[in-house]
């Protein structure tokens, strides 16, 4: 009878602790977490607090490969989001082309056989609407390694 407790007991802890076990978020270079929508683009430096668009989003591929643009909110002004983008892309290897602070801001950077078009504009008093497009740029060979 003893023995039979014991296995119960040995089961309610085996179970009680699995369901309390959290899964260790994935943090970004600086340790700060990543929002799991972002996890798929390690290459690219998203703001905290930034909520992927899933209706405007078309990204192929993973990792350090992919293409098509992400879309994302970011409760944070045009102009800090702007100079998020200069503070950051430098630090993951991205080489800036051209840029263009305004209504809308054009930020361009190239790495690799890559190339990067990052879109900012106001979504609101407060908050900003990007758009990055990753594509591929043959014509960047041998800089930005």
């Amino acid at each position: 009878m003893l023995k039979r407790y014991n296995v119960l007991f040995m089961a309610l802890v085996f179970i009680i602790t699995a369901c309390s076990s959290e899964r260790q978020p994935i943090t970004g270079m600086d340790g700060s977490a990543i929002p799991p929508a972002f996890a798929n683009f390690p290459d690219m430096p998203f703001p905290n607090q930034a909520y992927v668009d899933l209706e405007e989003t078309k990204a192929l591929g993973s990792g350090h490969n992919w293409i098509g643009s992400i879309v994302y909110s970011a409760p944070y002004t045009p102009s800090e989001v702007f100079d998020f983008y200069v503070s950051e892309m430098p630090k993951l290897g991205w080489i800036e082309v051209a840029t263009v602070r305004a209504r809308v801001s054009h930020m361009t950077y190239i790495k690799e056989r890559r190339a990067v078009q990052i879109l900012i504009e106001m979504d609101s008093s407060d908050s900003s609407m990007v758009t990055v497009t990753a594509i591929p740029n043959e014509n960047v060979v041998g800089r930005g390694k």
